[in-house]
């Protein structure tokens, strides 16, 4: 078998912690595996990093920062490879550009269009660890770029789909992918599998144990993907094609995200083009707009509202006041804001062939005095707005009734 190994900036963190990943890339390998390694910076060496470009330049969407950036894989390769070697195997470090990992230009969140995965293949048919920076490529012009925060996920998986591996282990701190945060729900269930439809929901939502673009490239290539700990050799939580037993499962997740914020324009003319003007600034400065509810009134007047990432909030507002004057006012007289929202959410594949789930949310909300702002939904899930005072409380009253503590096979239906 093929293994694609991924490891965090923790797994890496210190030299000790990478002569125990050398450990295990040797295991793997005496196990009668061929292994490629993609290794993240050692922790806090990216923030090191960008903190020092700030002191000089503000913007970190440049092509000097991503160079800058990049060394840190850089070293951790080197450093890993030299693990590798001293424990008594054979190993080769390979850059973004030495693979090949060839992106598009956009610096800071550049986008993966192919790799050349022969050099890799050619170093493990000798019997040696490839071990392979994460987080970075290189465009056709051959600068270097850089795939945004988390972007080592998505290199793991990408080069897991380019070699035809027959999995990708994301190692990291944490030993598996659970029902809710553990932190909010002490008593939240490891669970044994989850369908990339219901991750990428989970990822999307706030969940920080996968890079969203290593699901949806999973997804599209098949790749089967095991999370799990690098501190442990406890069997993790496997991110797999949708199986007919997933649709038991009515709910399979409580998310919570905070970083949200709530826009309401008041008083809008009701005519054809007013929501597409309102929205048309935002999207041409790449601010994504998440929930969206319009309400008419009596009065041939529309009130629209719509969340925004939290740190975006300010400049949308500033936007809708510069590009929509005549709108929203000069002064944005018809724009309010709340910065105090929470979005929860739960997830679940079985929610297609299940009614009743929004009526069980509503109702356990409700019972705790929680008022809902905004709904949004899709095949298998629901999302609602509520005040952020309410977050932690939303979140354990969701998952205790929905069962979610409990192992499936135990779970009452709705």
């Amino acid at each position: 078998m093929l293994i694609v190994q991924k490891y965090g900036g923790t797994s890496v963190g210190t030299v000790e912690r990478m002569k125990a990943v050398a450990e295990r890339c040797l295991r793997t390998q005496r196990a009668g595996h061929q292994v490629a390694v993609v290794v993240s910076a050692m922790s806090g060496e990216t923030n090191r990093l960008l903190e020092l470009t700030r002191q000089l330049h503000e913007d970190p969407n440049d092509r000097e920062v991503d160079v800058i950036i990049s060394t840190g894989e850089q070293v951790s390769v080197g450093l890993v490879a030299l693990a590798i070697r001293a424990a008594g195997g054979k190993a080769r470090s390979f850059l973004g550009s030495q693979c090949k990992i060839l992106t598009d230009s956009s610096f800071a969140r550049a986008r993966i269009l192919e790799i050349d995965g022969q050099p890799i293949k050619d170093v493990l048919a000798k019997g040696e660890i490839a071990v392979i920076a994460g987080f970075q490529g290189v465009d056709d012009k051959g600068n270097i770029t850089t795939l945004g925060r988390g972007g080592s996920d998505t290199t793991g998986v990408a080069i897991a789909a380019a070699l035809g591996a027959d999995a990708c282990e994301i190692y990291t701190d944490v030993d598996g992918i659970y029902t809710s945060d553990p932190n909010i729900v002490p008593n939240a269930r490891k669970l044994d599998r989850i369908s990339y439809e219901e991750m990428l929901e989970l990822a999307s939502l706030g969940a920080k144990v996968l890079q969203i673009r290593s699901v949806e490239l999973g997804m599209k290539y098949g790749v089967r993907i095991h999370v799990r700990s690098s501190f442990s050799d406890v069997e993790g939580t496997w991110v797999v094609p949708e199986e007919s037993s997933m649709e038991k499962v009515v709910v399979s997740g409580v998310t919570a995200s905070r970083d949200e914020a709530k826009i309401t324009l008041e008083d809008l003319p009701d005519m054809p083009g007013i929501a597409a003007r309102m929205f048309a600034p935002l999207a041409d400065e790449n601010v994504s707009v998440d929930m969206i509810v319009q309400n008419q009134g009596y009065d041939g007047t529309t009130d629209l509202t719509f969340t925004v990432p939290k740190g975006d909030r300010k400049r949308s507002v500033q936007l809708l006041t510069d590009k929509v004057p005549d709108i929203v006012g000069t002064k944005g007289e018809r724009i309010s804001y709340d910065d105090e929202i929470c979005k929860v959410s739960v997830v679940g594949v079985g929610m297609r062939s299940h009614a009743g789930v929004a009526k069980t949310m509503f109702e356990l909300l409700a019972k705790e005095g929680i008022n809902i702002q905004l709904i949004s939904t899709s095949e298998i899930k629901i999302s609602v707005v509520i005040a952020r005072k309410y977050a932690e409380l939303a979140v354990r009253t969701l998952h205790d009734g929905f069962g979610l503590s409990l192992p499936p096979a135990d779970r009452t239906g709705l």
